[in-house]
């Protein structure tokens, strides 16, 4: 059992608190606010001149899948055997022991979603987990978190070069609607052979998970909005690179979006009007904005420095943080267990030397539930 004093409290809600006392018992959060009234038996951590912030969440990566310094060994991240393939799982191409998982807790990273790529039109199940341990199963929080879909250049280059559907943006679109209308069909007639991809697809068009799209460009942005509207599905618009210029629209259909990895180059055509001014764009329209590297597009270790660009271009610090925390857990669909220090939810946190905006500042210890993990 612990008792952190002293320290500023961010507690990624917006709240900024230096008159209360975090107390961890059983890995969950309790708060005080008189510290002369500390249980004795708890371990006092004296933070005073720390920062603490809960842990660190990227709702958008690819580790374990894509693994890092081993080649083509470790790329297990797209299925390329078939333009959509729903039926695959990322979990069960997940290695706990890649790199990044150990980069990710030295940066204060401690849950993220594990995704398929996004070479394909449908690209399968994803998972939240835990950046700790060496078995997925006790690492995972959300064995499926959503579905992987794709738009944009992806899909067309690596099918479209070969002469094989998807070749254009409409034939992405018509994959996509066609297996969702072969899913309808699926479940009125339940009397067929059953199908794995279906009955994973039956997930999203029953909203028990969201179908999570990547989509750079507007007009991509646009259609995976239309397809929601058509089926009435949940989704979720994954990195939105020209969002700004379509943000009230964007705005008037509940969906939350993920932008990123705003630190990357522009290596293709839909990312020629990246910039940071797009997470302010979307803010300040109503919508619920996490940040992501998309690891390992831009290493995971990266996470707080694309969150303090944004500040940068017009955010305030503590959006920024909810982007990473609070926001980040609604948007995978944990903000009940994780993204914030409150009363009962998981005890994951990071202390910092000083404010974790002053890129000068560094990660001194991290806990996941409340174990200490660095």
């Amino acid at each position: 059992m612990l008792a952190i004093k002293n320290a500023t409290i961010f507690t990624g809600n917006g709240d900024i608190l230096d008159d209360q006392v975090i107390l961890v018992k059983e890995g969950k959060f309790s708060l005080i606010k008189n510290k002369d009234k500390i249980p004795i038996d708890y371990t006092i951590i004296d933070a005073k001149g720390k920062v603490v912030t809960p842990g660190l969440i990227d709702v958008h990566t690819h580790l374990g899948v894509f693994e890092e310094g081993i080649g083509e060994e470790g790329h297990d991240f797209n299925e390329t055997s078939s333009p959509t393939t729903p039926e695959v799982r990322a979990i069960d191409g997940l290695n706990p022991n890649d790199k990044g998982f150990a980069d990710a807790r030295k940066a204060g990273v401690t849950t993220v979603q594990v995704m398929p790529g996004s070479a394909n039109v449908i690209g399968g199940e994803m998972s939240v987990l835990k950046t700790t341990g060496n078995i997925v199963d006790e690492m995972v929080i959300i064995p499926t978190s959503g579905m992987k879909a794709a738009t944009g250049e992806n899909p067309k280059r690596v099918y479209g070069k070969n002469g094989k559907k998807p070749v254009t943006r409409m034939g992405i679109a018509s994959l996509l609607r066609e297996k969702l209308m072969e899913t309808q069909d699926y479940i009125k007639n339940k009397e067929k052979k059953r199908d794995l991809g279906l009955e994973q697809l039956t997930k999203v068009l029953k909203k028990e998970i969201p179908l999570r799209v990547h989509a750079h460009r507007a007009e991509d942005i646009l259609t995976v909005l239309r397809i929601k509207r058509e089926f009435d599905i949940d989704v979720t618009i994954e990195h939105c690179t020209e969002g700004h210029q379509i943000a009230d629209f964007i705005a008037r259909h509940n969906v939350r979006v993920s932008v990123g990895p705003t630190m990357s180059t522009r290596s293709k055509i839909e990312l020629n009007d990246k910039g940071f001014e797009t997470i302010k764009v979307l803010l300040d329209a109503g919508i619920p904005c996490s940040i992501t590297t998309d690891h390992p597009v831009i290493g995971i270790e990266g996470l707080v420095t694309s969150a303090i660009h944004a500040v940068k271009a017009g955010i305030t610090e503590q959006q920024a943080l909810q982007a990473i925390t609070l926001d980040a857990a609604k948007h995978i669909g944990v903000g009940d267990k994780v993204g914030s220090i409150e009363a009962g939810k998981d005890a994951d946190f990071v202390i910092w030397s000083g404010n974790p905006f002053d890129l000068r500042n560094k990660v001194e210890q991290v806990y996941i539930d409340g174990e200490k993990i660095k």
